[in-house]
C-alpha cells in the first residue's frame, strides 16, 4: 500500500507550527509561567477547538450522540493522559534540565506513539519491510534527539547550569520516563477514536475535519489537567497579579498566538494523518515529532540560544540535526514500502 507524500508534507507543516508555538513566549515579559500557560491552554485547548467545530464542522455535534459512549470516554481518557504527560514534561525539565528531559521524553514519545498503533492495528506488519524500516527510522530518531540533547547539556554545563545540579535526579528521571509514556496518548486518541471520525464523515464531513472532531474531545480532557495545574500554581505562588505595567495586552496576544500555533499544528497533523490512511498514526507520528524538534532547534539558533555555546556543542547539534533528517528519509521509505 502506497502512502501519500502530500500527507507527509501536511504532517510536516503541522510539526513546523508545533515547533514554533513556544517562540512567542520569548517575548512575554513579567508574567509568571503558570499565568502565561493558563491563557495559552484556554486558547489552544478550549476556545479555538470548539469555535472551529461550531464554525466549520457542524457534523461533529450530530456525530457525538451517534457514537458509543465508551468510544467518547476512551478518547477523553487518552486526552487526559496526554494532559498528564504535558504537566510531567514541565516537572521533568525542572528536575533534570531541558536537554536531558527532551532526550528522554521526545524519544519515548516518538517511539511509543508509533509502535503501539502499529502493534495494535497492524500486528502483521511488524516483521515486514515496512515495520523493519519504521523500527530503523525510530532508532535513528532516538539517536538524533539524543545528540541534540547532549549538545544542549554541554551548552548548559558551559553556562554553569549542569542538569545534575537540579537535585532529585533519580526522581526526575522517573518523571521524564512517565511523561514519555503518557505524552503519546494524544496520538492514541487519533488512532483509537476512529468511530468518532467515521460517524462525522458519514454525516458529510471531510477526513481532516472528522479527525479534528476526535482531537476536540481529547484536547478538552487534557485541558482539565493543564488548567488544574496552572490554577494550583497561581494559588500557591499568589501569581495572579504578576506582570509589568502596560504589558497585559501584548502578553495576552502573545499567549494567544502560542495557542493558535499549537492548535493548528495538531490540526494539520490530523489532516496529514487522514491522507495517510490507517498508517497515519504509525508513519505520520514520528515524522511529526522529528520535524518539530528540527524547527525548535532552528528557532533556538535563530534567536541566539546557542550563541554562547562552546564550538563542540554547536558541532554536536549540527550532527544531531543531520541524523534527524536521515531519520525522515528512512521513515519516508517506510511510508512507501
Amino acid at each position: 500500500m502506497e502512502v501519500s507524500w502530500a500527507g507527509l508534507l501536511v504532517v510536516a507543516l503541522g510539526a513546523a507550527m508545533q515547533g514554533s508555538f513556544a517562540l512567542p513566549q520569548k517575548f512575554i515579559r513579567g508574567w509568571a509561567w503558570e499565568k502565561m500557560w493558563l491563557v495559552y491552554s484556554i486558547t489552544a485547548m478550549i476556545a479555538l477547538p470548539w469555535l472551529l467545530i461550531m464554525a466549520a464542522i457542524p457534523e461533529a455535534w450530530w456525530a457525538y450522540p451517534g457514537v458509543p459512549g465508551g468510544v467518547i470516554a476512551r478518547t477523553a481518557l487518552f486526552g487526559a493522559g496526554w494532559g498528564v504527560g504535558s504537566v510531567l514534561f514541565g516537572l521533568g525539565i525542572a528536575r533534570v534540565g531541558m536537554a536531558l528531559a527532551f532526550a528522554i521524553i521526545i524519544s519515548l514519545t516518538a517511539a511509543v506513539g508509533s509502535i503501539v498503533p502499529l502493534a495494535v492495528l497492524h500486528p502483521d506488519q511488524l516483521a515486514t519491510r515496512r515495520g523493519l524500516l519504521l523500527f530503523a527510522g525510530l532508532a535513528v530518531v532516538v539517536i538524533g534527539v539524543g545528540l541534540c540533547s547532549r549538545a544542549g547539556a554541554m551548552k548548559e554545563a558551559a553556562a554553569g547550569r549542569p542538569a545534575t545540579a537540579r537535585g532529585g535526579f533519580g526522581r526526575g528521571l522517573a518523571i521524564c520516563i512517565a511523561s514519555g509514556i503518557a505524552s503519546p496518548m494524544m496520538n492514541f486518541s487519533f488512532a483509537f477514536g476512529g468511530p468518532i471520525a467515521e460517524e462525522t464523515r458519514r454525516l458529510g464531513s471531510g477526513p481532516a475535519a472528522a479527525n479534528f472532531a476526535v482531537f476536540a474531545i481529547a484536547v478538552s480532557a487534557g485541558f482539565l489537567i493543564n488548567a488544574g495545574y496552572c490554577l494550583y500554581l497561581l494559588a500557591r505562588n499568589r501569581s495572579w497579579s504578576s506582570g509589568e505595567a502596560g504589558r497585559g495586552l501584548s502578553n495576552t496576544l502573545l499567549a494567544i498566538a502560542m495557542g493558535a500555533l499549537w492548535l493548528f499544528g495538531f490540526y494539520f497533523y490530523g489532516s496529514g494523518a487522514a491522507w495517510l490512511g490507517s498508517y497515519g498514526p504509525i508513519v505520520g507520528w514520528p515524522v511529526f515529532m522529528t520535524v518539530m524538534v528540527l524547527v525548535a532547534n532552528f528557532w533556538g539558533l535563530a534567536t541566539g540560544e546557542w550563541k554562547q555555546a562552546p564550538p563542540q556543542a554547536r558541532r554536536l547539534l549540527k550532527l544531531g540535526i543531520a541524523v534527524l533528517i536521515a531519520a525522515l528519509i528512512v521513515i519516508g521509505a517506510a511510508a512507501q514500502a
